[in-house]
């Protein structure tokens, strides 16, 4: 069994930067590939980042390309998303899956509650 926990998300103008972690209480994040999602209101759930375990190889939605970084450290079992220069369209719930790295949620085993974000203009 697995918990896995957001935290970082919160209220920012455009332009601001937010640091989403999550983190991994009882599955060691070695072991699996990392993604990041989001869900806005009324759109369906859309991927945002990914990393890959074995070589740290990381993967981006057009739309964040540039702004958003994924990192993850593997000692703390925790994973970052760093934001930058958010934008209203931002918005949304963040999670964050363990499973086998790709741009599908389908490919996430475990996910976590998510974290609220919200980019005012």
């Amino acid at each position: 069994q697995v918990q896995l926990v957001e935290s970082g998300g919160g209220l920012v103008q455009a332009g601001g930067s937010l640091r989403l972690s999550c983190v991994a209480s009882t599955r060691p994040f070695s072991r699996y590939d990392i993604g990041w999602f989001r869900q806005a209101p009324g759109l369906e759930r859309e991927f945002v980042a990914a990393i890959r375990r074995r070589d740290a190889f990381t993967s981006y939605a057009d739309s964040v390309k540039g702004r958003f970084t994924i990192s993850s450290d593997n000692a703390k079992n925790t994973v970052y998303l760093q934001m930058n220069s958010l934008k209203p369209e931002d918005t949304a719930v963040y999670y964050c899956a363990l499973g086998r790295y790709s741009s599908r949620w389908s490919t996430y085993d475990d996910w976590g509650q998510g974290t609220q974000v919200t980019v005012s203009s």
